[in-house]
């Protein structure tokens, strides 16, 4: 099973203009146009068989209706050949993050996405480390972006120092650091977080990273702690795929990457 584990989507009627807006804004192109089918024609074309949809809350206004869009869509691609799974979303100025957490569990949804530059939150403030360690104590996987945002490059909330003070305070369970870590940081990620217990996933890094510098992340972090990802649409399915697959890797190594990491991240049942 070949599990994307970094993806967005955008409702219909508003993906267009999202979508480009997004493109002018990091100055970058999209590979889908950003809807359901969109994500599910990419999904055909490179043999993924479950993309894992990621929302992003920018007030805390929006919990009730991202989490219940969440729960219809695993709900409506429960038992599809292709399938989106979504997690949950929550804001650091929650009103009670204990409830909303409990909520999303309750709804049967196995994670959460924090962005901190949208949040405008820095990663170890004291609003998301409350979280992370609620969030752990519920067994919820938590996927934070890291490093630059390319629409916020010179405003990066969740830097190397931060994502150390968390790791060393917090000791968060489940834990996914996106872009590998920190994007555009990674001869830190290498340095300072390589071996600790966090996942790092591979969205949208394979056009900016040394192949050199990746590698000796999977060796030093160990394979089985890197998720297959691609930040869809911002890098293609089956080019990301192509990118890993000519690296070589060990059969064993590969075969976790692409799967079953995010299987065993996921735990009972996974999808």
């Amino acid at each position: 099973m070949i599990i994307d584990f970094h993806t967005h989507i955008f409702p219909d009627r508003i993906a267009p203009r999202t979508i480009a807006k997004l493109e002018k804004i990091g100055k970058t192109r999209a590979f889908t146009d950003g809807t359901q089918n969109g994500l599910l024609a990419s999904m055909e074309r490179s043999g993924v068989d479950v993309s894992v949809v990621l929302p992003v809350m920018t007030s805390p206004e929006q919990f009730e209706t991202v989490n219940r869009f969440a729960a219809q869509l695993n709900e409506a691609y429960e038992h599809k050949e292709k399938r989106l799974y979504s997690f949950g979303g929550i804001h650091p100025d929650s009103p009670d993050y204990k409830k909303q957490l409990r909520e999303i569990q309750s709804l049967g949804l196995k994670g959460i996405k924090l962005h901190p530059d949208y949040q405008n939150t820095m990663f170890d403030d004291i609003r998301y480390m409350r979280i992370l360690d609620y969030a752990s104590q519920l067994g919820l996987v938590t996927v934070t972006h890291a490093g630059e945002d390319i629409g916020f490059p010179d405003d990066v909330h969740c830097t190397m120092e931060s994502i150390r003070r968390v790791l060393d305070e917090v000791r968060p369970q489940k834990l996914v650091l996106a872009h590998c870590g920190g994007f555009r940081s990674w001869e830190y990620v290498e340095e300072w977080i390589a071996g600790r217990e966090v996942y790092l996933d591979t969205a949208f890094i394979f056009d900016f990273i040394q192949k050199e510098t990746f590698l000796g992340i999977v060796d030093r972090h160990g394979a089985d702690k890197i998720l297959f990802a691609t930040d869809s649409p911002w890098s293609g399915q089956a080019e990301s795929l192509d990118y890993l697959e000519n690296l070589h890797l060990d059969k064993e190594d590969f075969e976790n990457i692409l799967g079953k990491n995010a299987q065993k991240l996921l735990g009972e049942g996974g999808f």
